[in-house]
């Protein structure tokens, strides 16, 4: 008679971990920063987390929804503190700069991610935590409530368009073939058909990244602080 054949308990399996929003927008991430954004759908989660589609649901309505997500996370990295700035209020244009210079660049380094927040805007608590920063800061610069709210939407989404533009070219291989093939077209224009862009030639493709950057953040700040909403002058 052989000897019994000893069973095999399902317990030495390794438990699944518990399905959760933020294990379901860790592992988002993680595929996002090896693979690329395209990479992080529902069905690529699903595989990742040993489980169904329809799991996922309970905890992410959609794609889009995860985007968010995931971008709220990312938005956890940006430096809030606006170091470098005066802590009694003085220097607030300063530490408005610097917040917005670490949003800018968090995204830039996620190209993909800022072109989807162009059009999807995140909600979770560190998006809050931006908003409410900008604002305060704003505040100190004597414009009305109303101005710096406005004024909070543009320079996101200005600082959201720029990430998504400048992070594009700097991931793009072809990115200084084209630039340079545009600097060729705009040299090589006929002064009497096109006078002003003639005109203007070099400055419209002068300066770095950066000047320009921190040029356009004044035009918003100045902009935002000096002009009155619409119905609200006088």
């Amino acid at each position: 008679m052989g000897a019994r054949r000893e069973p095999v308990s399902r317990r030495e399996r390794p438990a699944k971990p518990a399905l959760s929003r933020r294990g379901i927008v860790d592992t988002a991430l993680r595929i996002m920063r090896a693979e690329g954004l395209e990479k992080v759908t529902m069905r690529r989660l699903a595989q990742e987390l040993d489980t169904g589609p329809a799991s996922l649901y309970v905890y992410v309505a959609n794609t889009a929804e995860l985007h968010a997500a995931v971008l709220d996370a990312l938005l956890g990295e940006v430096d809030l503190t606006g170091r470098g700035g005066n802590a009694d209020g003085k220097d607030w244009r300063g530490r408005l700069r610097a917040v917005m210079t670490s949003y800018t660049l968090v995204l830039f380094e996620h190209p993909q991610l800022a072109r989807s927040a162009l059009v999807t805007r995140p909600s979770g608590e560190n998006y809050l935590r931006l908003v409410e920063r900008v604002l305060d800061l704003l505040s100190h610069s004597g414009a009305g409530r109303e101005q710096v709210a406005w004024g909070v939407d543009k320079l996101i989404q200005d600082a959201t368009a720029t990430a998504a533009e400048q992070g594009t070219r700097e991931h793009d291989p072809h990115s200084e073939d084209d630039w340079s093939a545009a600097v060729g077209v705009l040299h090589a224009v006929d002064e009497t058909t096109h006078p002003a862009i003639s005109a203007h030639i070099p400055h419209l493709v002068s300066g770095t990244a950066e000047d320009r950057m921190r040029w356009s953040f004044d035009v918003l700040v100045n902009g935002i602080t000096g002009t009155p909403v619409p119905g609200r002058a006088g």
